[in-house]
């Protein structure tokens, strides 16, 4: 194993790990795409799955792995794959990194097939921990108490190997901005997984578990009344999955942010399907 943090149940490679492991019938014969692949760690465990495993990345050079090429790729430009390729992507500790996140999930969304999944892990911007610390100075850790900026948020610009520039945790996204990029790009939410409790976070609990239930149940109540000309049906669909998702005290606890989509539209249908829910435009105007 060329890292030993998959056997650390503080990292989130240790999780990702477990989770291939109990889908291991489904991903073994099946084309598997990591991005970004890094040094190949996730890449190795989905070789030794029997996973015909894909890598790619914006620094190939620090792949560690022999007997597997990684391409360079960037996920903003293109991945070079024809579309409906993948079973599988495993994006693990990348979003936080794209600068665009909504053209990556449409990328994702072309080069997977109908009904394929889209394994996503990032450090969590929605624990209790992370929202006192964005409250305070922006910034995701209230351990660190400075705020993304040009000095400790660059961790790579290289020349020598491509003109590209390795940004670090800037684009850090909460749970419900995830899920509507991931709906607005064909995406459902079909599982989240628990990784493990954040001390603050569940402390925090305490204070201000009771306030988010009764502020969330009161907006929920509160929107289901806007819009009449939207079903019911259609807004508890929508606002259903924003509550439970906001007062989920996994969620809320949880050190990491670990999210299973499935594909379930093409990118050419959801302009038809967002005609359903959106206002006409002389009601926008």
């Amino acid at each position: 194993m060329i890292d030993p943090w998959v056997n650390n149940p503080k990292s989130p490679k240790y999780h990702v790990k477990k989770y291939l492991h109990s889908i291991k019938d489904d991903i073994k014969g099946k084309v598997v795409l990591d991005l970004a692949a890094g040094s190949g760690v996730t890449t190795e465990i989905l070789q030794e799955l029997g996973a015909n495993v894909e890598a790619f990345d914006l620094f190939p050079e620090y792949f560690m792995l022999k007997d597997i090429e990684c391409k360079r790729a960037d996920i903003l430009d293109k991945i070079p794959v024809p579309d409906g390729y993948a079973d599988y992507i495993v994006c693990q500790e990348g979003v936080e990194h794209f600068s665009d996140q909504f053209k990556a999930y449409r990328e994702f969304n072309r080069i997977l097939k109908p009904g394929g999944k889209l394994v996503i892990t990032t450090p969590s911007y929605t624990n209790l921990k992370a929202k006192m610390s964005y409250l305070l100075f922006e910034c995701e850790d209230l351990n660190k108490l400075m705020p993304p900026n040009e000095i400790d948020s660059v961790w790579m610009a290289e020349k020598s190997l491509n003109d590209e520039i390795y940004y670090g945790h800037i684009f850090l996204t909460g749970i419900q901005k995830l899920r509507v990029i991931g709906k607005l790009t064909g995406f459902k939410i079909s599982k989240t997984i628990f990784t493990r409790y954040n001390k603050t976070s569940l402390f925090l609990m305490i204070f201000f578990y009771p306030f988010i239930l009764f502020s969330s149940y009161y907006t929920y109540r509160k929107s289901m009344k806007k819009n009449p000309h939207i079903s019911d049906k259609a807004k508890d669909d929508i606002y259903g999955e924003q509550l439970r998702l906001n007062t989920s005290v996994k969620i809320l606890t949880d050190s990491h942010t670990f999210i299973i989509y499935e594909k379930e539209k093409e990118l050419k249908n959801i302009y038809n399907d967002l005609n359903n829910t959106t206002k006409p435009f002389d009601k926008v105007m």
